[in-house]
C-alpha cells in the first residue's frame, strides 16, 4: 500500500511540473491521492479550478455533486474516497467562439500518459467518464450521449479491464441532461451508478 501511494505521489508530482502544452493556460489541477477503486474522469479544469486548486471546483461541479448526493454522498465524501482526473488537466483557455477550449489531439496525447499511469497503480473497478470528451477516452470510440448513458460498459483502460459507468457533462451550458431522453438516462444512469457494488462499497455507512 505504501508502494503504491509513494508511486501515485511521484506520478503527481511529475504532473505538476508537466508544461509539455505550450497553448494550455494552466495551472494543473490534481485531486487528491487517493487509493481508490473509483476513478472519474473528467475534461479539463475550468478557468476557476485553478485557483481553487481542485478539479470540479465551480458550476459544473457544484451540479456534480448535487447529482452525487441523491446516491447519499456528499462532495467531502466523494473527494476524500474517489480518485478524480480528467483528460487534460490544465485550463485550455477560452474558444474563440464562446465557451472553453475543447484540449486538442496533441494535448490529449500528452497528458493521456498520466492517466495511464494513475490507472496502472490504482487498478480500479469502476470508472466514471463525465462528459462526451471524457467518455470517448475512456469507451475508445465516440459514442452519442444516448447510447452510452444509462448503462454499465466493460472497457479496458491502460491494460486494466473494469466497468465504466458515464455521465452526461454536468455544465450550465448543457441542456442534453434537462431534456428527454437525457433527464430519464440521467436518472438511469446516477441509479445504476449506486447500485455497482464498489460504489456501495466505497460509501457504506
Amino acid at each position: 500500500m505504501s508502494d503504491a501511494r509513494e508511486a501515485l505521489a511521484d506520478v503527481q508530482r511529475r504532473l505538476a511540473a508537466c508544461k509539455r502544452c505550450p497553448k494550455m493556460v494552466g495551472p494543473v489541477v490534481q485531486g487528491r491521492p487517493n487509493l481508490s477503486r473509483i476513478y472519474l474522469v473528467g475534461q479539463a479544469p475550468g478557468p476557476h479550478e485553478g485557483e481553487k486548486g481542485r478539479p470540479f471546483a465551480w458550476t459544473a461541479g457544484k451540479q456534480l455533486f448535487k447529482w452525487f448526493a441523491t446516491l447519499g454522498v456528499d462532495e467531502e465524501t466523494f473527494r476524500s474516497q474517489a480518485f478524480m482526473s480528467a483528460v487534460a488537466r490544465c485550463f485550455p483557455g477560452k474558444a474563440k467562439a464562446s465557451g472553453d477550449r475543447k484540449p486538442d489531439a496533441d494535448e490529449i496525447v500528452a497528458c493521456r500518459t498520466f492517466m495511464d499511469e494513475e490507472v496502472k497503480l490504482l487498478k480500479p473497478k469502476l470508472i466514471i467518464p463525465v462528459g462526451g470528451l471524457a467518455i470517448e477516452q475512456i469507451l475508445g470510440g465516440k459514442s452519442a450521449l444516448a447510447d452510452v448513458v444509462g448503462r454499465t460498459v466493460e472497457v479496458a483502460v491502460a491494460g486494466v479491464t473494469c466497468d465504466a459507468v458515464a455521465l452526461p457533462h454536468p455544465s450550465g451550458a448543457s441542456t442534453w441532461h434537462k431534456m428527454e431522453p437525457g433527464k430519464t438516462l440521467l436518472t438511469k444512469a446516477l441509479k445504476v451508478l449506486g447500485a455497482h457494488p464498489v460504489w456501495r462499497e466505497t460509501f457504506a455507512d
